[in-house]
């Protein structure tokens, strides 16, 4: 059996399209003899075919991995899903959709460094037998509802030094997200984070606490917005002074300005509105730029380089939603460029 969990880039299409892409050698009679006899399933329920699918959704394949294979032609499955930012031949910096896991989380998962492999196999550059001894990895990841740019190793020497970049911390992360409230100045906060492993939450402290990792973001106000009964946002661009699990998610929340769309820090009745609104049902939370430190040998030439992941666009449609009406206050620094440029 098969579980396929649809993402948002799935979502608003029918069942029997998605089938069609996922197994893109079966015949169309086969599939809707699958659907007729449950072997394939929506939500646990049957289904025909014609239903339109939400992220969230789960469709279930009752079918032999033998049979699956048979009618998939995986690779360029795989390749259609990368969005790639750059590469060169030791890394990859890929464009990573809200919905999709960063890496697996349990064995039949599909993740963005399945992805990343299926891609370099199909472009001849590793092979099914040097994937005995090297595998493809990322080197930072992001929560499965984030998206935005992510380093991916395509050589050891690749991992290597992006691995460090990343666990030094001198590498410059920058956030674009949309907050709950006015947030009206440029701050600097601190606190003490502890996670709780069996729930996957975390908790920000404002002192000192047994176990806990202290914790630093920079935020700065880009536009605020507002939609009416209560609906006041901004748009924040966030730097990670330091880098903790869910840490923006949690602090900004710990100050009263949770993500739009947070459904585990967030506020149920203003993520309601957003999902009736805009039809936007995960959080407003993009890793939206990256800079390079000086970089030793063979990846100098990535030193200081600055690279950008275009906004997605529900994000976009957010935060830009009342630009030309008086809900908008007006002004956008220049860090975060003319709204027609590629943010």
């Amino acid at each position: 059996m098969k579980c396929l969990v649809v993402t948002e880039n799935e979502a608003g299409q029918r069942l029997d399209r998605l089938l069609a892409k996922y197994m893109n050698l079966a015949p169309k009679s086969f599939l809707y003899k699958m659907l007729r006899k449950k072997n394939i399933t929506l939500n646990g329920k049957r289904c025909d075919g014609a239903e339109r699918l939400a992220a969230g959704d789960e469709i279930r394949l009752f079918l032999s991995e033998e049979t699956i294979r048979k009618f998939t032609k995986e690779q360029d499955a795989f390749r259609k899903r990368l969005d790639i930012i750059y590469e060169d031949k030791h890394i990859l910096l890929i464009n990573k959709p809200a919905g999709m896991l960063s890496q697996k989380a349990k064995e039949d998962d599909r993740s963005l460094v399945e992805y990343v492999t299926a891609y370099l196999l199909e472009q001849g550059e590793l092979t099914e037998e040097a994937l005995r001894t090297f595998r493809p990895a990322v080197c930072n990841r992001l929560d499965r509802n984030t998206s935005g740019l992510i380093v991916a190793g395509k050589s050891l020497t690749g991992l290597r030094i992006m691995s460090e970049v990343f666990r030094s911390r001198t590498v410059h992360k920058d956030y674009l997200c949309v907050v709950w409230g006015k947030v009206a100045e440029r701050q600097v906060i601190s606190g003490y984070l502890t996670k709780d492993e069996r729930t996957n939450q975390v908790t920000v402290h404002s002192g000192p606490v047994p176990g806990g990792a202290e914790i630093v973001t920079e935020y700065e106000p880009q536009r605020y917005g507002s939609a009416g009964a209560g609906l006041e946002y901004t748009l924040l661009k966030v730097r990670l002074v330091t880098g903790r699990t869910h840490q923006i998610r949690a602090h900004l929340a710990s100050i009263g300005h949770p993500v739009a769309g947070d459904a585990k820090y967030g506020a149920s009745r203003l993520n309601e509105e957003l999902g009736r609104r805009f039809g936007i049902r995960h959080q407003m939370l993009h890793s939206w730029q990256i800079t390079f430190p000086t970089l030793p040998p063979p990846m100098e030439y990535l030193s200081g380089r600055t690279f950008t992941a275009p906004l997605p666009e529900e994000l976009k449609r957010l935060a830009w939603e009342k630009e030309d009406e008086t809900g908008w206050e007006p002004g956008i620094p220049e860090a975060c460029g003319d709204r027609r440029s590629r943010i």
